[in-house]
């Protein structure tokens, strides 16, 4: 399996002076073609900037991107289309991520067109088939958004991302705004997708449920940084960072043995990015923080294939 896209210490900073927010403060990680990697913090962990940052759509301070080797941020204007052509995105609201000016065809079709892609014949039987393939009714293409229930507007974002068949999606937080039920309606369509076209997709999102069931690998956020990072499975069952060990005791559990037992929360709230504490960022709020915690980051630590943690408790003793 290759590499579809490589992450190296990327920053995106907003602000100038003293006023900075250092929402992706030194990011690095790889995406495997046809991988599923979640993405999972607490709001305002830098998350949705780090999507974002990954297409272009933010501009990064620095660190390097790479889409299949390829560096976005190097790229002429053409590149960019092409760019453009191959990636996509799937936004949190799909209220207001769709114009609601324009009717479904023109929404879909306006990709085709701006990319002169096909012939408007061409466009009218692509609209037919993408809609058809994400289970929206081809009779509804000349209707508003505004008709259309939560459910269905996500399912018509998700058929404009598949537009111009890109290889990697983004999905930021795609189905938090949904009811339950409906959440899993669009996560099932997002893994047939998958399977069907071999497509790769970085899944953002607060909630761990939702993360833990449609991922292959998971990445912990916390204040602009990764803090842990593993197969699902390792993470979910081995989580050595208190923080990712606090999510995972929130996480609401159906087994009779784990019924009445009290989940003890994360005590405060998340500093902020434009001043983050000293040392470890999550020291302030760890039950097991040590002044070493408060005084020095913890370099990133692999303990096992594939299981990476940034936490004192976990670096060898001298480093």
């Amino acid at each position: 399996m290759s590499e579809i896209l490589t992450v190296d210490n990327v920053k995106t900073y907003f602000g100038t002076g003293t006023s900075v927010v250092k929402a992706v403060d030194g990011v690095s990680f790889t995406v495997q073609t046809g991988e599923i990697l979640g993405v999972v913090g607490e709001s305002g962990c830098g998350k949705s900037t780090l999507g974002r940052t990954l297409l272009r759509l933010e501009e990064k301070v620095s660190g390097d991107i790479r889409f299949n080797d390829i560096d976005p941020f190097a790229m002429d204007t053409q590149e960019i289309k092409e760019f453009r052509r191959r990636t996509a995105m799937v936004f949190q609201d799909p209220s207001s991520s769709l114009n609601p000016r324009k009717r479904v065809d023109r929404l879909l079709s306006q990709a085709l067109r701006v990319h002169g892609v096909g012939t408007r014949a061409d466009w009218d039987q692509k609209v037919e088939a993408i809609l058809n393939e994400t289970g929206i009714n081809p009779q509804y293409r000349n209707r508003y958004p505004h008709q259309f229930s939560g459910g269905q507007k996500q399912r018509i974002g998700v058929a404009r991302a598949l537009m111009l068949d890109p290889e990697l999606i983004v999905l930021d937080e795609a189905v938090s705004a949904l009811d339950v039920s409906i959440q899993a309606q669009i996560i099932n369509l997002l893994l047939d997708l998958k399977e069907e076209r071999d497509l790769t997709y970085v899944f953002i999102s607060h909630d761990l449920s939702v993360v833990e069931f449609i991922s292959d690998r998971i990445i912990v956020m916390y204040l602009g940084r990764i803090v842990e990072s593993a197969p699902k499975r390792t993470i979910m069952d081995r989580p050595l960072h208190p923080y990712t060990q606090a999510l995972i005791g929130a996480f609401p559990s159906t087994a009779m043995e784990d019924r009445g037992k009290s989940v003890k929360a994360i005590e405060g709230d998340v500093p902020s990015p434009m001043n983050p504490p000293p040392g470890c960022h999550f020291a302030p709020r760890c039950p097991f923080a040590t002044d070493k915690c408060h005084a020095h980051y913890p370099p990133t630590t692999q303990t096992e294939e594939g299981h990476t943690v940034a936490c004192w408790l976990h670096t060898p003793e001298g480093t």
